[in-house]
Formats: C-alpha cells, sequence, structure tokens
C-alpha cells in the first residue's frame, strides 16, 4: 500500500519537471503513490513523461460533473453532516471548488486505506488537501518552492492556514526553509529543508569546447528570469569584439518582447529564442555549451526564484554557472567555486562574468567540474526522495 497520495493542480506539467521526477523516483524505489491532479496539462509540449506513470493520473472532474458528483455522494450519505454543511456555507464564495474536490478526492483516499496526501506549491493542491484534512482523518503536507510563499496570492485559505494546518511543510533551499520559520516561528519545527533532485546519470558532459563560446539559458519567458539582461549583455559583449552564440529556450508571455529587443539590437544572427524543448534536446544543448547563464531578478511584487532546476541541471552537465545572489541560488553556485554571481539587474557585471569563464578554457572546466561534483552531493534524486519520504511519514501513527 502507497504511504501517501499526491496532488497536483496539474500532472505532469512541461514546467514542473522536479514534480514528475520526484515522481518517478517514487515509482523506481518500488513506492506507487496515488497521483491526482486537478487539471488536465492539455497542449502542453511534448515531453519525455513514462506512460506507466501518466496512464495511473485521476484526472478530477470539471465543475459541472464535479458538482454533480458530489451531490450523488451527499444523497448516498456517503459524506458527513459536517461536510454538508461546509458546502452549504460556503457557497459560491470565491475558491468554493476546492471544497468540492476535496469532498470528491477524501472520499477516494478513504476507499484506498490511505491517511495521507500531500501537495506542491502553496497553491490550488494545497489548498484542495487543507479541506482534504478538514473533512477526512487525512493529514496533509506541501511543499513549498518560489513565488508561491515569497509572493502569495490572496486566497481566504492562504499561506498562513496552510502552513498551520499542515503536518508537515517541505520546501526546496535553506532560504526558503528560513524565510518560513521566520515568518511562520510557531510552526518552525514542521518547516523542513529539502532539495529537489535529478537522476544525474541522464545528463551527458559539457566539454566546452563550442567555436565560437556558446551561452545556455533555460526558463519561463518571464520577467524575473532576467533574460532581458541577458540580451542586453549579448549586446555589450558584441560591443567588447567577442565572439558568441546564445539561445534562450523557453516559452512564455514575455516572447513576442524579447523579440523585439534582439532585433532592436541587432542580435538576430547571434542569440536565438528556439522555444521550449523536451528533456533530452535541452539535455544535448548543455552538454554543447561553454556556459550556463540564468540572471534572475526579483519581481516587484516580491516574486523571485528560488531554486530553479535548470541551474541544477546544468551543473549536473558540468557546466560553469553565471546567475544571480537571489533567493537559494547562492546555495547551488558558489561564487569563484561552481560559477560567478553578480547582483541582479548589474548588467556589466553579467558580462564580465560571461567574459571570465568562456575566456579562460581551464577556469570554465574547473568551475563546472566543482558544481557537478556539488551536484551530485546535493541533488541525487534517490537520496532526496527517501529523505521526503522519511519526512512525511514521520509521526504518522
Amino acid at each position: 500500500m502507497a504511504l501517501f497520495a499526491y496532488l497536483f493542480e496539474r500532472f505532469p506539467s512541461f514546467g514542473q519537471t522536479f514534480c514528475y521526477r520526484e515522481v518517478a523516483e517514487l515509482y523506481r524505489q518500488g513506492v506507487a503513490p496515488p497521483i491526482f491532479s486537478i487539471r488536465n496539462p492539455k497542449d502542453e509540449p511534448a515531453q519525455d513523461w513514462d506512460a506507466r506513470i501518466v496512464t495511473q493520473v485521476h484526472y478530477l472532474p470539471q465543475e459541472k460533473e464535479l458538482l454533480e458528483e458530489v451531490q450523488r455522494a451527499s444523497k448516498k450519505r456517503r459524506l458527513t453532516p459536517q461536510i454538508i454543511a461546509a458546502l452549504d456555507e460556503w457557497g459560491r464564495r470565491t475558491d468554493f471548488l476546492r471544497l468540492y474536490q476535496a469532498a470528491y478526492v477524501g472520499l477516494r483516499l478513504q476507499e484506498a486505506g490511505i491517511s495521507h496526501v500531500h501537495a506542491h506549491f502553496a497553491g490550488m493542491a494545497a489548498r484542495t488537501a487543507f479541506w482534504v484534512a478538514k473533512f477526512f482523518p487525512i493529514t496533509f503536507s506541501f511543499t513549498a518552492h518560489a513565488n508561491d510563499i515569497f509572493a502569495p496570492r490572496n486566497f481566504e485559505i492562504g499561506l498562513d492556514k496552510l502552513v498551520s494546518a499542515a503536518r508537515v511543510i517541505i520546501t526546496e533551499t535553506d532560504y526558503s526553509e528560513k524565510f518560513l520559520r521566520e515568518r511562520f516561528p510557531e510552526r518552525a519545527d514542521q518547516v523542513h529543508r529539502i532539495y529537489n533532485g535529478l537522476n544525474l546519470a541522464e545528463f551527458g558532459h559539457a566539454n566546452l569546447s563550442s567555436d565560437p563560446p556558446l551561452i545556455v539559458a533555460i526558463g519561463r519567458l518571464i520577467a524575473k528570469k532576467g533574460f532581458a539582461n541577458l540580451i542586453r549583455a549579448c549586446a555589450l559583449l558584441v560591443e567588447h569584439g567577442r565572439s558568441f552564440r546564445c539561445e534562450i529556450f523557453g516559452e512564455g508571455p514575455l516572447e513576442n518582447q524579447l523579440r523585439g529587443q534582439i532585433e532592436e539590437l541587432g542580435l538576430k544572427e547571434l542569440v536565438q529564442l528556439p522555444g521550449a524543448k523536451p528533456q533530452h534536446k535541452l539535455r544535448e544543448r548543455l552538454a554543447g555549451a561553454s556556459v550556463f547563464v540564468l540572471p534572475s531578478v526579483p519581481e516587484a511584487e516580491g516574486g523571485m526564484d528560488n531554486l530553479p532546476t535548470v541551474i541544477m541541471e546544468a551543473m549536473a552537465t558540468g557546466l560553469p554557472i553565471v546567475s544571480t545572489r537571489i533567493g537559494g541560488i547562492p546555495e547551488m553556485v558558489i561564487d569563484n567555486e561552481t560559477g560567478v554571481l553578480v547582483e541582479p539587474h548589474d548588467v556589466v557585471a553579467l558580462v564580465g562574468a560571461i567574459e571570465k569563464v568562456t575566456n579562460d578554457r581551464s577556469l570554465g572546466q574547473r568551475l563546472g567540474h566543482a558544481g557537478y561534483e556539488r551536484a551530485q552531493r546535493l541533488f541525487s534524486i534517490e537520496k532526496n526522495v527517501r529523505e521526503l519520504c522519511a519526512t512525511v511519514n514521520r509521526g504518522r501513527d
């Protein structure tokens, strides 16, 4: 029997490969948790998902069918008076579907004899899990990531109530662990840092032999990734007479704006936006790169990167990293040891860091090798998933 179930907002999701890897490693270790997904990730780029996992995902019905299903359960007296009263009292207030989703999921967890559910992000799935725990003798936990804790959205069941009700709160970095413990001191003992993990054997090894040097960046085309600053840095590299190519992989709302910036700066032959690519294609490009750059910046509302998976992937490839001092990034990228860190928005320093790494191949190799060794120590998916299971299940009856 599975020790716990997963509840995701969307699974598997192209932009959340760390969630899929976590589940896949549990399967590899012989644990096959039931997987519930509120939304079906249709119309996403193709990915290398294992059909044995994807076919096991239980997608929740959409609103009309969901309400009918819960009403049928109520008529059959499968719901307690407490659940029915809560549904009636909440009515059609904001986020009312979370209560119906909780009733739907909770009934199925009870039937399966599962008494704990784990969600990723302090968002829709965690809010649904909150109500599961209110309605049923089922505890919940969640993994907190980045904007969901640094710039949480304003819901009635907000971050404070999620942290207060969760049996365990997992987060990705020492930085976010400290952030949560200081904000919620009464729950500090329930907050635990567990790094995301990688199957390090999947990654090739970069030899940094690209001529001209290839700069690779990967991420959603959104403000906090700082790609506009990378494009400005590329324009300065041209002014400095440097030879290079730059590829920024990803998709997002800023794509047209970034393309316009590239054209305005006359960089169309040097800077490419190839779009989103499957994992195996990204691994190939990382292995052929000279440096990985992610110039993350804070958002005006407080959102920012915490533990960008793409940096972990680049480190697993043996690439030197250029990034910024923000969130948990300095826990991965040790300045002048596994890469070079600059302050957010400092484009001149960003240029200097890229030049420093690409001008001296031996330095790049040294930084990349140290990064690979650090990835081996910190980001083993096998070790980190075992720690997750132990933490989630600690103290349960």
